[in-house]
Parts: structure tokens; C-alpha cells; sequence
């Protein structure tokens, strides 16, 4: 939170009831619409982000707050065996960009989408939201590649889908600045590569980590040099054999 936010507490008690009430309208005008059924779990449509803060009087940290609450009080409803599982994963993925949009410095949404939201066990819907993630990371890299890290470990380990995983580590490589994001954050391409068999690349990629200078600490430089040298080895003891990459790639 910004030095000029004001704690939750400081906002006056008619402006969080006003926008309750205009949450709890929404749903009571869903209501309407048709008895539920037993098995009826989906979500009403994300409200705008302007709606959102124009019903808590221009209140952003507010309103994305009380929103973020909302979305995750209507799992424990009755009705929803399965708690975010059978969710629509369409209207989720709106309700979170909502809320990210409507107050853009708050990791609470980001951070249920990373470790809530992703683990659903419906691949389609696991990425949907990983593809949110990244939508989110393209507007603020230095301040949300940590979701994206994630997002890259989920895709690898959770979705066994290693092209997918490479993506979101080559973003975090290519757009990342931040100087305190950690060494395994600027290596995970490197890994995967190595994971999906490719040691020339990984190789190309750490020599060139080593040479770029982003590396300051002396302690990190040599682990990447006993990196590269253990790929030098694997490279070594295999055979000598195109790439996929290189397999794959137009003559």
C-alpha cells in the first residue's frame, strides 16, 4: 500500500454500507431471475470497474477489497458441492480483471488467482486463468512476475504443458528489470529448457545471463558457472543429435 492510502479503517462506515448494498443488489437482481437450482453455481457477470468505483465513491482500495471478498464468500455457498471448482471460469476470470483494474497496486486478486484459482483440476479452466496471469504481468512486469512464476510452475507441473511454461518464463526473462527478483526467477527458462531436452539452448541462454552484467552478486555468479558447467557435461555425454528446436525449425 502507498504511503497516501488511507488504512480500511479511515473510510467512513457509510461508504463501505453504501457499497454493500449496491454488491448485495446485484446479487438480490440475480435472484430474481429464477429460483436457483441445487447445482446452480455460476457467477453473476463482473461489474465494471467503473461501477465498482463509482458505487464506493471513487473508494478504488475499497471497492476491489469488498469485490475480492464477495467473489470468495460465493463458493461457501449451500449449493456449491465443490468449492471455486464449478465455478464459470469465464465470468471468474472478469471478476479478478475487474478487481485488478479497479485499484492495479493490490495483489490480493493476483494472488488468489495464482494460488486458489489455478489449482482447479479442469485443465480449460486452470488455463484460463494462467492466461489471465500473464494478461496481468504484460501491464506491470516488475511489480507481478512473481504470479507469473507461478503461473510457469503451474503449467509445468500441475498442466505437464512445458511450450506453455516456456512462454511465461521467457516473458519474465525479456521484461523483467527488477534488480531484486531473485537468481531462480532469471534462470526458470534455463531449466526448462533443460527440462524439455534442449541443453544447447539453456546452455546459449546462461552464457548469456552470465555475460549481460544483471548478474551483480559473486556468489550467484558462480553458481551460474557451475550451471553452465554442469550443462557443458550433460552436453557432453550425449549424443550428437539435432534439437527439437532446430528439428522444427523452417529451412
Amino acid at each position: 500500500m502507498s504511503a497516501s492510502a488511507r488504512p480500511l479503517s479511515a473510510t467512513p462506515l457509510w461508504v463501505i454500507l453504501l457499497l454493500l448494498a449496491g454488491l448485495a443488489g446485484q446479487i438480490g437482481w440475480q435472484g430474481l431471475r429464477g429460483a436457483p437450482q441445487v447445482k446452480t453455481v455460476d457467477l453473476p457477470p463482473a461489474p465494471s470497474p467503473l461501477l465498482l468505483r463509482a458505487v464506493s465513491l471513487g473508494e478504488s482500495e475499497l471497492a476491489a477489497r469488498v469485490a475480492m471478498l464477495y467473489l470468495q464468500a460465493y463458493d461457501l455457498r449451500g449449493d456449491n458441492a465443490l468449492p471455486y471448482q464449478r465455478l464459470d471460469y469465464a465470468r471468474l476470470v472478469g471478476w479478478l480483471r475487474a478487481i485488478v483494474e479497479t485499484d492495479p497496486r493490490s495483489g490480493y486478486a493476483l494472488f488468489s488467482a495464482a494460488r486458489i484459482y489455478s489449482e482447479n483440476t479442469d485443465p480449460a479452466k486452470c488455463r484460463a486463468v494462467l492466461e489471465f496471469l500473464h494478461e496481468a504481468f504484460e501491464r506491470d512486469p516488475d511489480r507481478r512476475w512473481p504470479w507469473l512464476a507461478h503461473a510457469a510452475l503451474v503449467a509445468k507441473h500441475r498442466l505437464g504443458d512445458l511450450p506453455l511454461a516456456l512462454r511465461y518464463a521467457r516473458a519474465i526473462d525479456r521484461k523483467v528489470r527488477n534488480p531484486h527478483a531473485p537468481l531462480w526467477a532469471k534462470q526458470m527458462e534455463i531449466f526448462i529448457l533443460e527440462d524439455m531436452n534442449e541443453i544447447e539452448a539453456a546452455k546459449v541462454m546462461l552464457g548469456g545471463l552470465i555475460a549481460s552484467g544483471r548478474i551483480l552478486d559473486t556468489s550467484e555468479m558462480r553458481l551460474l558457472h557451475r550451471r553452465l558447467e554442469t550443462l557443458e557435461n550433460k552436453r557432453a555425454d550425449r549424443p550428437t543429435q539435432p534439437t527439437s528446436l532446430q528439428a522444427h525449425r523452417p529451412i
